[in-house]
């Protein structure tokens, strides 16, 4: 393998853990009991700020579930 191929390979898995990272934390928003309001602020900001977005989630979003 040449060096590019290793990079568009590396990319490849990077882009799957971010996806992964973005329905983890959609699927966490929506299971919170934060109201609908506060739902929907959080999952634009994560659809808009790409990577920052689920990190910024992570660290100050909602952490109770619904059960």
């Amino acid at each position: 393998m040449n060096p590019r191929e290793i990079a568009m390979e590396s990319g490849g898995i990077f882009g799957i853990l971010v996806l992964l990272a973005y329905v983890w934390a959609i699927l966490n928003i929506f299971q919170s009991r934060s109201g609908t309001g506060k739902k929907a602020l959080w999952i634009v900001l994560v659809l808009v700020l790409p990577l920052l977005g689920v990190i910024i989630w992570y660290f100050a979003g909602p952490r109770e579930h619904a059960g």
